[in-house]
């Protein structure tokens, strides 16, 4: 029966595409334009983003204007019959001026051709002076972040470039939230991967900041994105090319804080196309402490306080390996291939962990223990994509699957003193491995409608199969070489699995409207099934259900290249393992939590209207949003008889958020630039409960902001400064403390740009920063204090051994599978590590 219910569904989706495409309207005659492109005389390539004015011929009245794209491409709209000058600019070279431009009709275009520009030379010194390229790109559902022509990164992670995308946070332990919500989903190249399903901050350590091109933020994903992501989908484009030889590219670097090394090849030859690459990344002298005070309030009316303190180490080491191939079948199909691996092994340390339990003031009970914890994972993705195209400009149709695993392992011990505070009493042990494993295949067709192709109809269908595993257990030994013997308790040592069947069908319209409007409308049907079971005793019953998920997004074109954007979306968003693993996490025994495996799914309506403008040479993008969560997942803490407190989550209450954000992008002059922005909203929780035990409800303003410079000096070196702050951000019950990061580098081009080598500074100014969090409920005050010591010098070299050369061919077409997944997030807790 749900076979046939989910059969209905994609057909009813692929019927309502059918019937747009038939009842699409004749394209009305084309405006007159103003078209041409933008080209460097000297090398022949594109001038990106040049910028093309048009006056009234002999007269400096601006009539109408235009951004060029990435590929020099311009035209302009908006104007009358007439004569007109046209002036096109871009930083680092002279405005070319092109007069007597006749327009004798109101409809058609006026083909300009190539439109080549001339450097500004500066012949002292053979200085030469290069435009700034954008950074940003606005589109009708995303922003894009050009991370390509962003150099501060090198050597760093992904983690490194995020933090420079508009609208997102990046916290310093590598957690990323979109408008205040960690609630998104990550993409790589388009497709989901198995490093992220455990840990967005762990996968995003091992992916080298040298090899992303580019960062899509989609707060407003259409109906061909699954619904999951209640925030939207940040989509991370690694570096591909279609030339034709072999190279290699050598990224190393090292410092105070961690080094990293990565060799990436890449080889071509016809329709064949191999690449080849490692990353490794390692993490040392990552020290800090951190402080716990917490008060209680117990039933018989007493007060007890809790004071806690430890001294933190951590040690990292990150992998990812890649192996890709594509092949060029004939001039309409294409087939993709590649292997992905990743590992990852984590061990931090709680060193001295004092705690002093007090009872209405006096202190009852002193304890020391100390506390490793183990994280390891090896991840896989191996995907086989076909796609075909069509001599029809745009048509498509693709076959995309994608196999992942994760393999975890997460374990602590803790070892308990005797009063002595030398000799260890007894060892508790939490053994905690788990596995999620993914197999997804997706059809998708995309077909422009009309002779010039401008409205487009997508449909599709996908189905993701699914299946979590925790193997949980509980061991105790005494002293420090007594055998360890498990808890036979099946709350404290069971197993668990989790199997989840998506099914979805979606179909996605998209036309130009009256004169300079795009609007993208789209509707899912998802429908999912879960059987969840423990080994021993408990039993689960979730049962099954189905989300209709609208969209749209609009946008208008307004003269000299700005952009006006509105969109309205839908989205759910599903607990991940995290949040539904049952094990019990106890590395500090007086904060313990545990998964919830009945939860269900999060609702959220997104509403946002953002602008795009162009200002002599500045970019700036304002955008505000409304977000309003039902069901959400919240922490619910309580008190249990010996003191501890035990969180765990529910669906319960509403979130709700209300802010904007600005970002720019300044050209000061040929050598200085700058770009940055900040993002600010007004959050409100309620959990609606009404125990008032349990109760809970805040509200307050968050802010956050970035800046980063750059300066070009001489002989090829640059000078980069970047800043970035994040306040104290809102909690349902508390807040959790805001922070700061920046740096200093410069880095200098050789071997005709070939090689380069930078030196860094980062949090050079302070000796460790320090992040403050509260909770605050009827029985429980907690003020925690965490101390980061990550001041940080580098050194970084890259050179590239080897030549390609440009294929003139057909672009090879890479698709790949899209899963927007999982609500993500570390089970609540204290600050203990």
């Amino acid at each position: 029966m749900k076979n046939l219910i989910n059969l209905l569904a994609i057909t009813f989706f692929l019927a309502v595409g059918t019937t747009f495409a038939q009842q699409t309207p004749q394209q009305t005659k084309q405006p007159a334009r103003i078209i041409g492109t933008a080209k460097d005389l000297k090398t022949g390539e594109a001038v990106a983003y040049a910028t093309a004015a048009l006056y009234k011929s002999g007269s400096e009245t601006n009539i109408a204007g235009g951004v060029a794209d990435d590929e020099g491409k311009f035209f302009i709209a908006g104007f009358e019959v007439g004569t007109y000058d046209l002036k096109i600019s871009f930083l680092g070279f002279e405005t070319k001026v092109i007069k007597g431009i006749e327009v004798t009709s109101p409809t058609g275009d006026v083909n300009l051709g190539e439109i080549e520009l001339t450097d500004e030379g500066v012949a002292l010194e053979e200085v030469t002076v290069q435009g700034q390229r954008e950074l940003i790109e606005e589109r009708v559902d995303r922003t894009i972040y050009k991370a390509e022509n962003d150099k501060t990164t090198a050597g760093g992670d992904a983690t490194d470039v995020l933090r420079r995308v508009p609208m997102l946070s990046v916290d310093f332990d590598g957690n990323v939230s979109m408008r205040g919500s960690s609630n998104i989903q990550v993409l790589i190249d388009n497709r989901p991967s198995a490093i992220t399903a455990s840990s967005i901050a762990d996968a995003l350590r091992q992916i080298p900041a040298d090899e992303i091109k580019a960062v899509e933020v989609i707060t407003s994903p259409s109906a061909r994105f699954d619904a999951e992501g209640t925030s939207g989908v940040i989509n991370i484009i690694t570096k591909k090319n279609n030339f034709q030889g072999m190279t290699l590219n050598i990224n190393s670097g090292f410092g105070l804080r961690g080094s990293n090394l990565s060799l990436n090849g890449a080889a071509r030859k016809g329709k064949l196309g191999f690449s080849l690459g490692g990353f490794g990344r390692a993490g040392y002298n990552i020290n800090g402490r951190f402080e716990n005070d917490q008060l209680l309030s117990n039933p018989d009316n007493s007060m007890s306080r809790i004071l806690q303190s430890a001294d933190t180490e951590r040690r990292d080491l990150f992998g990812r390996y890649n192996f890709g191939v594509d092949y060029e079948i004939d001039k309409f199909n294409f087939l993709t291939g590649s292997v992905n691996f990743g590992v990852r092994n984590s061990n931090s340390n709680q060193n001295d962990f004092l705690t002093q339990n007090f009872l209405n003031d006096q202190l009852i009970r002193t304890a020391l223990r100390g506390t490793d914890v183990v994280d390891e994972s090896n991840t896989i993705d191996v995907s086989v994509n076909y796609t075909k195209t069509f001599e029809k400009k745009g048509k498509e149709f693709s076959l995309l699957t994608l196999y992942s695993r994760n393999n975890r392992q997460n374990s602590f011990v803790n070892s308990l003193y005797e009063d002595d505070l030398e000799t260890i009493d007894s060892r508790l042990r939490n053994d905690n491995p788990s596995r999620n494993e993914e197999f997804t295949a997706q059809v998708d067709f995309v077909n422009p409608i009309g002779d010039e192709g401008k409205s487009i109809l997508e449909y599709g269908a996908k189905n993701i199969l699914r299946k979590a595993y925790s193997d949980f257990a509980y061991f105790q030994a005494d002293g420090a070489d007594g055998e360890y013997v498990e808890n036979p308790n099946p709350s404290l040592s069971n197993e668990f699995s989790y199997d989840q069947n998506v099914t979805a069908g979606y179909a996605s319209y998209t036309f130009n409207l009256l004169k300079n409007y795009t609007l993208k409308t789209g509707l899912r049907y998802e429908y999912t099934s879960i059987n969840a079971d423990f080994k021993t005793e408990t039993t689960v019953d979730i049962p099954s259900y189905g989300t209709l998920v609208p969209s749209i997004n609009a946008s208008r074109k307004l003269k000299n290249g700005n952009l006006i954007k509105a969109a309205y979306n839908r989205r759910i968003s599903r607990p991940s393992l995290r949040f539904l693993n049952p094990n019990i996490e106890a590395s500090n025994p007086l904060q313990i939590s545990q998964g919830n495996p009945t939860l269900d799914p999060e609702l959220t309506d997104n509403y946002e209207v953002g602008y795009s403008t162009f200002i002599k040479g500045t970019v700036i993008n304002f955008t505000s949003f409304y977000r309003n969560t039902t069901g959400s997942i919240q922490s619910v803490r309580t008190i249990q008889d010996d003191g501890v407190i035990f969180t765990t989550f529910e669906n319960i209450g509403r979130e709700q958020a209300i802010g904007g954000s600005v970002f720019f992008n300044i050209n000061a002059s040929n050598k200085l630039s700058f770009n940055g922005g900040f993002d600010t909203y007004y959050a409100i929780l309620d959990n609606g409960l009404t125990d008032p035990l349990l109760a809970a409800q805040n509200e307050g303003f968050v802010v956050s902001g970035r800046m980063f410079g750059n300066y070009t000096l001489p002989k090829n070196w640059q000078l980069q400064l970047f800043t970035f702050a994040r306040g104290r951000r809102v909690e349902l019950q508390g807040s959790s403390g805001g922070f700061a990061a920046y740096g200093l580098s410069l880095n200098k081009q050789f071997a005709e740009k070939r090689g380069s080598i930078g030196f860094g500074a980062e949090n050079f100014l302070a000796k460790e920063f320090i992040i403050r969090n509260e909770i605050i409920t009827p029985t429980i005050v907690q003020n925690s204090t965490s101390a980061i010591r990550n001041m940080n010098f580098k050194v970084n070299f890259s050179y590239r051994i080897g030549k390609l050369s440009m294929d003139q061919g057909r672009p090879r077409k890479r698709k790949s599978v899209n899963n927007d997944d999982l609500k993500e997030g570390a089970p609540a807790g204290g600050e203990n590590n």
